[in-house]
């Protein structure tokens, strides 16, 4: 039987630019909440672990409700691309990136928090701003978590189901990612293509953790 790789192509296609998206939002979130005092952080940080531990559906339904055609956000959306944002690929990207980003923040923060001040310290008495310090000191020390970090992002984004299903839908070639193959086959009894998809996507999930359990254990040897 042929197997229809699209979703598995999709998804990382999806996965990548989710993590991308992730890094650049949630090392900046994790920055302010590892190095900034301001009024309403614990708020903040509990907002960002929210989708942690809200059933996947119920972030996919305010998210459908948020971005649908019907929406501030959906119009504006549609005004400036032609096209609507849900029951598209870019939909499935953003969900992916909200079930990753949390993770990354999560693990971001404890890197940074782990850095050593005296360095970020001795740079500003040497005149660099927060900025400078931040790209020449904090990051570079903290880049094996963050790289670790993003490669579990990465593997989480690839298998979200449940804010896919409901932002992006289950259009076959168009929408219709790994995850939401497997459950498809399942329910149409094709065992053969729901092991295959799963053995493929393991194998992804199992390199992508081993990658970032090997640079948190070279960070820990140095």
């Amino acid at each position: 039987m042929e197997i229809n790789w699209f979703p598995l192509w999709l998804s990382l296609r999806v996965a990548l630019l989710a993590t991308a998206f992730s890094l650049a939002v949630g090392v900046w979130i994790a920055y302010l909440l590892a190095n900034r005092q301001f009024r309403g952080k614990e708020l903040v940080d509990a907002a960002v672990t929210l989708p942690l531990v809200l059933p996947p559906t119920v972030l996919g339904y305010y998210l459908l409700v948020l971005l649908s055609r019907e929406s501030t956000f959906g119009r504006l959306f549609e005004s400036i691309t032609g096209g609507p944002l849900v029951f598209t690929w870019k939909a499935a990207v953003l969900a992916a990136m909200v079930h990753s980003t949390p993770l990354l923040v999560k693990l971001v923060r404890a890197a940074l928090e782990t850095v050593d001040r005296t360095y970020e310290k001795a740079a500003r008495n040497l005149g660099a701003n927060e900025w400078r310090v931040f790209w020449r000191i904090s990051l570079p020390l903290a880049r094996r978590p963050v790289f670790a970090a993003a490669v579990l992002a990465f593997a989480r984004s690839l298998g979200d189901f449940g804010i896919t299903i409901m932002l992006a839908g289950n259009i076959p070639n168009r929408t219709q990612t790994i995850s939401v193959a497997i459950y498809d086959a399942v329910e149409a009894g094709n065992e053969t293509t729901a092991l295959v998809l799963v053995l493929a996507i393991s194998a992804i999930a199992l390199v992508s953790v081993y990658v970032a359990n090997r640079w948190n254990e070279g960070r820990a040897l140095r």
